[in-house]
């Protein structure tokens, strides 16, 4: 049993506090009247509402779930208190903006949003309903926890598949134009705005259903689909997946396709930083200068405008690669007695080194300095040219199928397991036999080179590279998607890209918030999943060790 120096009624206060202050500062800087004629179920539940009772619901479930072992009962009264807590202090900043006027400081607190947090029932009987709605939503939040576990993953995973078909309504009924008759039955499910109540019915039946069927399969070696390891079955697979990928760009049209060329994009440096962070523990805050250097290189063979080599962009491929792998072992070499912060600050002077060099009036006639490369050349096969999102999006997904193959071809390889072993202990590792200098080398420069192959279809995607593109927010991005989808988990860089680069462009609904919605959604990830959406299982065994170890008894 977990221990705590806080009494679960003084936390349960604390986070029902800090939940009512979150669900007003959201008001304050005007989402909830922004969004509160924006439905998820038509006619019954606003996004603006869920701005602000969603953090009630939320800060009591944690406070519940990280509390000791207690009987049911008590555990309702602590939800009830955190609800409870949040709702007084949402209602009192009704209260004391019916009697002074905030407007003065708070630009947002308008008679609007008072009716809005009020359900438009007054002043005094909504601050009422705000109590009763906080105890509620406490008594909610226990409840879930009480659940049968099956039940309880049902239930809240229905739940958010519904908000969030609700949320991308616009851009689910836009995409569904292009698909002839089964576009009607789609509409039948949206509203003006958001979902129909039976739609969302509906949807709940149905996701609920699937879900709590799956999870009733208690036997983890039960043979199924998705993990028949029959040949047929695996190849039948495989191509399932292929043709849903290669039919993508015409079913979602340019915008989305252009969306998928930035997540395949980033995934393509991901794979490749996660072999040096990921799988060899190597920090690396400089991973953009190799994404420069692949993108440069193939700007100085193939375009006319510097009249250097004039090459096509597969003869300028090989060239760029290599440069890219070189300049891997370059950065190694200077770094192999550091570790951790030190190696971090190298890294980033690396990466700082190479933007300043492309800057410099020095380079300036072979690299463009601050004018950048244009006509760069793109790809071409015959007659056919890659010079469209659409068409780029193939070009993408062949480069992510063959680095993706050698990634995961390498982790469990000798070498893979060589920098696995690295990132436990290096000193241990050398001292049974493995040769670090070459491990770590060979790490930067694999990484390098699966970098520097996304420079070179980046440069082809815009046909010109400038120095700003290669900023240092681009290694932090990947190294966040990495963080994000799970340290050293293959499948996690692909589901970081998703939620870290796809996200922000599908939620552009949200405007000027949207980053802040996203970064809501970023701290409610690392809280609940801090080793990642999609980890390695020792990195889930390592954050889970209390969950996965035998009870002691205390005799």
């Amino acid at each position: 049993m977990r221990t705590t120096s806080i009494s679960p009624w003084k936390q349960a206060f604390q986070s029902g506090l800090l939940g009512g202050a979150i669900a007003v500062l959201l008001a304050l800087v005007g989402m909830v009247a922004a969004f509160s004629g924006r439905y998820i179920v038509s006619g019954v539940f606003t996004m603006g509402q869920f701005l602000f009772l969603a953090p009630i619901l939320f800060l009591a479930y944690m406070t519940l779930r990280r509390a000791p072992q207690m009987p049911p009962f008590r555990l309702l009264q602590t939800g009830m208190v955190s609800g409870a807590a949040s709702g007084a202090v949402i209602a009192v900043f009704v209260l004391i903006g019916s009697v002074v006027n905030l407007r003065v400081m708070f630009i947002n607190a308008s008679p609007q949003l008072y009716g809005i947090l009020t359900f438009n029932q007054g002043v005094g009987i909504g601050a009422l309903i705000l109590l009763v709605a906080g105890l509620l939503l406490g008594a909610l939040a226990a409840g879930i926890i009480l659940l049968p576990e099956r039940t309880r993953k049902t239930i809240v995973q229905a739940a958010l598949w519904v908000f969030t078909i609700g949320l991308l309504r616009d851009l689910i009924v836009t995409v569904s134009f292009r698909w002839g008759p089964l576009a009607a039955i789609i509409k039948q499910f949206f509203a003006v705005s958001g979902l129909t109540p039976v739609g969302a019915a509906i949807l709940i039946a149905l996701i609920g259903g699937i879900r709590y069927w799956q999870l009733g399969k208690n036997d983890p070696h039960a043979v199924t689909f998705f993990n028949n390891t029959k040949p047929t079955v695996r190849w039948l697979r495989l191509g399932l997946a292929g043709v849903i990928l290669l039919l993508l760009p015409p079913i979602l049209g340019i915008f989305f396709s252009e969306i998928l060329d930035n997540v395949a994009m980033y995934i393509l440096m991901g794979l490749g930083l996660n072999i040096v962070v990921g799988f060899a523990g190597l920090l690396d805050l400089g991973y953009v200068a190799f994404f420069a250097i692949g993108a440069y290189v193939m700007g100085v063979m193939t375009s006319p405008e510097l009249g250097f080599f004039n090459m096509t962009w597969w003869e300028a491929l090989p060239f760029a690669l290599v440069t890219s792998f070189i300049a891997g072992v370059i950065l190694g070499l200077p770094v192999l007695r550091l570790r951790g912060d030190y190696l971090a600050i190298v890294t980033l002077g690396f990466g700082e080194i190479v933007r300043l060099l492309v800057l410099s009036d020095w380079l300036r006639p072979w690299l463009g300095g601050t004018q950048g490369i244009q006509r760069i050349a793109q790809p071409q096969i015959g007659n056919f040219v890659f010079n469209t999102q659409q068409e780029l999006y193939y070009l993408f997904l062949a480069g992510l199928g063959i680095v993706a193959f050698i990634a995961w071809r390498l982790k469990d390889s000798r070498l893979g397991r060589s920098w696995m072993a690295l990132r436990e202990d290096e000193d241990v590792a050398k001292a049974m036999g493995i040769n670090h200098v070459t491990t770590k080398l060979l790490a930067f420069a694999t990484g390098a080179l699966f970098s520097g192959l996304a420079g070179t279809i980046f440069a082809a995607k815009l046909t010109s590279v400038y120095p700003h593109s290669m900023n240092f927010l681009v290694s932090i991005n990947v190294l966040s998607l990495i963080i994000i989808g799970g340290m050293g988990s293959i499948p996690g860089v692909f589901v970081g890209a998703l939620v870290l680069i796809a996200a922000p462009e599908l939620l552009r609904e949200f405007a000027e918030f949207r980053y802040l919605v996203y970064g809501a959604l970023l701290v409610t990830m690392m809280l609940t999943k801090p080793e990642g959406l999609w980890p390695e299982e020792r990195r889930r065994l390592e954050l889970h060790e209390e969950e996965h170890s035998p009870a002691v008894s205390a005799d």
